[in-house]
């Protein structure tokens, strides 16, 4: 019969992802690696709005108390939000020392020692932001999240798919954006603290015109948001707000319906304004078949109708896809057509 503590390793959560998911290529010491200031942005300039924002919707509470877990030279936190304090975590002194929006900093290095060094129940928010793929104890540090947060109190993690590669676990690197969206909500689960969480996700912006990476013509930098409420809340005080991040311009019902009743003549996207591509109907795309043979499709990427489809998608659990608008000429109408890629579809454009 097995002992304790075999029990205990065998299972335990990290044994279902293999010995080594948790491992790095580089296994120094990481006081070392994160010894080099680093006082640059790791998001694009539309990316980082994106974070404030999420921040700004979901910390509600009057005076917050927050922890910036593994936090660096900037926390992200909005102006207009005016915490009782914020405490920073992490590795780099003279980044923690440059963080204006820090009335506390503490280095310790949460993958030599996941406990966290403060009394239960201290803060109403934890935010970790682009840094979830470097822990190597995950599910001991969202056990601890759990247990110095108040009741009720949020937890937000925020990734993206930028990393040091050198430093980024094992199972991070190899698995896809959609799957590490199931790994964190899997550490949220495992550690048996909080409420259902939710996931916010915003991708397929384009990249702001005055990035270095503009050139390259790829989107703005996707941001993932995963978070939950530690168990035990007062049930009187209601929900969180949902995310909300605005983009492209903001259309009263009236003006749209007044743009799609004029797309029969403009050829033109009703959301955005652009010509709408002539498309060459496949003989059963998505197990549909039309009648026609062509339809119109709006292939603008910041049309704001296919940038905010992503995240419309993946709260329907069609996670990884968004949708185009496509017009139908033969029967006068708009509709959506789903798309798993901006490249997606291009192929049959005939003009």
């Amino acid at each position: 019969m097995a002992d304790a503590q075999e029990i205990e390793r065998t299972s335990s959560p990290n044994a279902l992802f293999g010995e080594d998911a948790f491992s790095r290529l580089d296994e120094g010491d990481d006081r070392v690696f994160y010894s080099l200031d680093r006082f640059v942005d790791h998001l694009d300039s539309l990316a980082l709005a994106t974070v404030e924002k999420i921040i700004a919707d979901l910390v509600t509470e009057d005076d917050p108390a927050i922890l910036d877990l593994m936090a660096g030279w900037d926390s992200h936190i909005p102006e207009d939000l005016h915490p009782s304090r914020v405490v920073g975590l992490g590795l780099n002194e003279n980044e923690l020392n440059e963080n204006k929006a820090l009335t506390g900093a503490v280095i310790h290095d949460l993958n030599k020692d996941p406990l966290l060094p403060f009394p239960d129940n201290t803060f109403d928010t934890v935010v970790n932001t682009v840094s979830v793929d470097y822990m190597t104890r995950p599910f001991e540090v969202f056990r601890e999240v759990g247990r110095i947060l108040k009741p009720g109190g949020l937890f937000l993690v925020i990734f993206s798919n930028r990393m040091f590669p050198q430093k980024a676990v094992k199972i991070w690197k190899e698995s896809g954006e959609e799957e590490r969206v199931l790994l964190v909500e899997d550490f949220f689960r495992e550690s048996g603290a909080f409420e259902k969480t939710t996931v916010f996700v915003s991708k397929g912006k384009p990249r702001p015109k005055d990035d270095r990476y503009a050139h390259l013509g790829i989107p703005s930098d996707p941001i993932y948001a995963i978070y939950g409420e530690k168990k035990g809340g007062d049930p009187s005080r209601g929900a969180r707000p949902k995310v909300t991040v605005p983009y492209g311009e903001p259309l009263s019902p009236e003006e749209l319906e007044k743009r799609k009743r004029a797309v029969k003549e403009t050829l033109s996207c009703p959301y955005c304004g652009e010509k709408m591509r002539k498309w060459a109907v496949p003989d059963n795309p998505f197990e549909v078949t039309w009648d026609n043979d062509y339809m119109y499709i709006c292939f603008n990427d910041a049309c704001p109708y296919y940038v905010r489809g992503w995240d419309v998608m993946y709260r329907d659990g069609n996670r990884g896809a968004s949708y185009r608008l496509m017009y139908n000429p033969e029967k006068d109408c708009c509709m959506p057509i789903p798309v798993p890629s901006p490249k997606a579809l291009r192929e049959s454009i005939i003009d």
